[in-house]
């Protein structure tokens, strides 16, 4: 190889590097929508607001929240699933929508290859709700009931295909009971069903329910993970009374496939550094959040590990696409 050809090829490569860092050193130089696939007020919108004001901070541009609730999540996903390859549309997914609605949701999409993983935001378990109208005051007193009336329980979960509804469906096989499925467009509308005595019981995430909660509009009778929440130490796990039970909701950060690796690293970095911030680890405590710090790979593998988990579950409970 000539001396000339061997300078050519350099010089191709040096170009090729700085074309993949150029979008990053830039990035961002407007306002970034971020999609969210759940109602306002739901866990999913509570985790975005919270994490996406420091981020905002850290990237020097403004973070718009759009909200677009709705089949399980597939709105949502549609509209980044189409969007330009950019960065400047972002959209925080729980569990619910990326690993759960696939297996029975028909989507104009696909997750794995329409989708770029940017960060990990958390881990949270649910909380088990019922209504102060129930005569329930634990777990088994509900399974109890639910034996004594046979379908009578409507339970509710912020959508079709949400981490929520296999939660209660968990629940309704490992018990051995008959409970009614009622869905809704996001936890919020279906906290208000359970405080309003329209669904008896609710499955959803602690960032959403705290209030609730706290001022005794719903009864919390126990949390979904393996272990007994910081906020709530004296709440029992639902595995106390059905042992191996566990169902937990992550929240992350996800943008469009092709968009350059430069900006994800980029937006990687910059989560990273939001959620080592004291402040911001203290506020999505309080939301029932745990940190979780991974690289886009990592969440890329977690991705696929909860869809096939719950891939086990969707196809015991006898689950049917829409």
């Amino acid at each position: 190889m000539t001396k000339k050809r061997t300078s050519l090829l350099v010089l191709v490569a040096a170009l090729a590097v700085f074309a993949s860092i150029a979008p990053a050193q830039s990035y961002p130089t407007k306002p970034i929508r971020m999609v969210v696939a759940q109602a306002a007020g739901g866990p999913t919108d509570v985790v975005t607001r919270i994490f996406s004001s420091k981020l905002s901070e850290l990237l020097g541009q403004q973070i718009v929240v759009d909200n677009r609730p709705g089949a399980g999540g597939s709105v949502a996903g549609e509209v980044v699933a189409h969007a330009p390859a950019d960065g400047y549309t972002l959209c925080v997914m729980a569990n619910g929508t990326a690993a759960v609605a696939p297996h029975f949701i028909k989507l104009n999409y696909s997750v794995e290859k329409d989708f770029a993983p940017v960060a990990l935001i958390g881990n949270s378990p649910l909380a088990l709700m019922v209504s102060t109208a129930m005569p329930t005051h634990s777990v088994k007193e509900l399974i109890s009931l639910a034996k004594e009336r046979p379908g009578t329980i409507n339970f509710g979960s912020s959508g079709q295909g949400s981490t929520g509804q296999l939660a209660g469906e968990l629940f309704k096989i490992m018990a051995a009971v008959e409970l009614t499925h009622v869905p809704y467009k996001g936890a919020a509308p279906a906290l208000v069903a359970l405080v309003t005595g329209e669904i008896q019981m609710l499955v959803s995430a602690f960032s959403s329910s705290l209030t609730y909660i706290k001022q005794g509009r719903v009864r919390a009778l126990a949390v979904t993970g393996t272990k007994r929440q910081r906020v709530f130490p004296d709440l029992p796990t639902v595995a106390e009374t059905l042992p191996g039970y566990e169902a937990t909701s992550w929240y992350a950060l996800l943008t469009r496939a092709g968009t350059p690796r430069a900006i994800i690293e980029r937006l990687n970095r910059e989560a990273t550094r939001a959620l080592t911030d004291p402040d911001m680890r203290w506020k999505l405590v309080g939301a029932g959040v745990d940190v979780e710090i991974l690289t886009p790979e990592a969440l890329g593998a977690k991705i696929r590990a909860d869809y096939e988990r719950w891939g086990k579950v969707v196809k015991a409970t006898g689950m049917k696409a829409q």
